[in-house]
This record gives C-alpha cells, structure tokens and sequence, in this order.
C-alpha cells in the first residue's frame, strides 16, 4: 500500500521532471494568429486506431495551409497522439513541429510528453519507435487461436468484436494463414467502452472457445448472450491497462513490440519476417 508521504514524494519527483525538461517550442505560438490555437477537435478522431484508412494530409496541403505562417514545411506524418498530424516545420531559421488535428482546424505548438514516463516523443525518431513489452506477461491459453497452437511465432492479437478495423485486420490474418504454417495468432478480446455491446459479444466468444461467434460480430450478424460465468474478459482489460494498450486492433509481436493499427497483409509479413 502507498503511504501519504510515498504518494507525495512521486508526485513531487514528476513535478520536477517536469519544469527540467527543456523549453517548449514557441515559435510557432508567435507566428500564429491566437484563434488558430487550441486543444479542440472536428470529431474526426481515430478511435481504432487506424488512420490512413480515413484521413489524408498531404505536404502541398500543408503548405497551402500554413502559407505566410511558416517559411518550410519538411515533412507531413501522424503524429504519436491519435488524431493529430505532426508537422516538421521551419521559420525564421528554426525547426520545430507543429500538430494540426484532423479536422485540420487547429494547429497546437510544443512538445509532446508521454505520461507513463515522461519521455519526450516530439521527435521524429522518438514517436516512430516501437514500444515493447514482456511477451510472456500475455496468457494465450485460454484465448482463441487462428493458425496452430503448435506454430513457432506466436503473436497476440488485442481486438475488439464490433470494432471495423478489426474485422479487416481479421480478414488480412487469414490471408497470412493461407500460406503460412509458422504463424499462429492468438486473440485477445478487449473490448472498447465505446462499444456498449462489445462486453457482451467477447463473453460470448471466450465461452463459445472458437472463433466463430467473433467472426459473426465482424459480419454483423447476431451474437447469442454468453452460456458461461468468466473473468477473462475483466483479466484482459486490466491486462490492457498494465501493458499500456489503448486502442483495436493492436497486435504484439513475438518479441514483444506493440504494433496498433490496421496492417495489410504483406506489411505484416514484412514485420515478421524481420522487415523495415
């Protein structure tokens, strides 16, 4: 148990981790009419996590954008924060980013901290590199399986039945599994609170032991209330918490590295096999 005083001491180290860290960027902030700042959004986020599929922010946009605000625009990429673009920009001789939400209404300048341990993620080197996590901190034995049990490369897969990412991540997996032996993908239900009937439909699955009822809810068809009592699903989401995973599909790879979002296919094939 945290006593008082334990509390009080880690909060008081993350404050002065906090005021230690290097100033943020405000150059933008000069350059930038004050109504073009703000933290607000279009409701065009990307709960699933998965965001090619839908948005698209080109550098001639970009440019077209924030003409007469920045002298160069250097590159255009999703930023680690889910619903926003990071923009690495450059005015008056010096770079720095700025983050233009999906709406593409509001653009926030500073550096971007990741709370869990106050790593700086601005840069571009920082947000691109992958997590990881302890693999054999994931059970997989009572979670259904598409490949073979038996298989060599063993990849957790956390999925949410009524999340439509999932279902075509789901569909790619198979593709994968046509011609590979060596893959099994075990998966993980999480589902999202997003998803009121999520809970429901992933008690089902655990209990049914197959993947069929999950393959139901990806094609919309109706999923019968679960036949048995379980804690697996309750299991996987204080799971989720632990390992940092907040978003479906997201897979863990055989080493441990957390990959989120919708992959084709091949792409994933490229991961497995040790590709960029």
């Amino acid at each position: 148990m945290k006593t008082p005083q334990a509390d009080k001491s880690r909060s008081g180290v993350h404050r002065r981790t906090a005021f230690a860290l290097p100033a943020a960027l405000v150059f933008a902030v000069l350059l930038l009419p004050a109504q073009a700042l703000a933290f607000g959004g279009g409701g065009d986020g990307c709960g699933a996590g998965t965001c090619s599929e839908c948005h698209s922010f080109e550098q001639a946009e970009a440019e077209k954008l924030l003409s007469g605000l920045v002298d160069k625009i250097h590159s255009v990429d999703f930023a680690v924060v889910p619903g926003l673009w990071k923009v690495d920009v450059e005015a008056k001789g010096k770079r720095g980013s700025l983050y233009i939400d999906f709406s593409k209404s509001y653009a926030i300048s500073g550096r971007v901290l990741r709370l869990a341990d106050w790593a700086d993620v601005t840069s571009s080197q920082a947000a691109q590199t992958p997590e990881k996590v302890d693999f054999s901190e994931i059970p997989l034995r009572n979670a259904p399986v598409m490949g073979s049990r038996e298989a060599p490369k063993k990849v957790a897969v956390f999925t949410d039945p009524q999340c439509p990412f999932c279902g075509k991540l789901h569909a790619e997996l198979k593709k994968i599994l046509s011609g590979r032996g060596d893959i099994a993908f075990y998966m993980k239900l999480f589902p999202l609170s997003s998803h009121p009937d999520s809970y429901r439909i992933s008690t089902s699955i655990i209990c049914d032991g197959s993947l069929t009822y999950l393959e139901k809810s990806f094609n919309d068809e109706p999923v019968p209330d679960p036949s048995c009592k379980t804690d697996e699903i309750d299991n996987n989401l204080a799971l989720v918490k632990k390992l940092g995973i907040r978003s479906t599909p997201t897979l863990v790879l055989p080493d441990g590295t957390i990959l989120p979002g919708f992959k084709p296919a091949e792409k994933l094939l490229e991961i497995l096999d040790g590709g960029p």
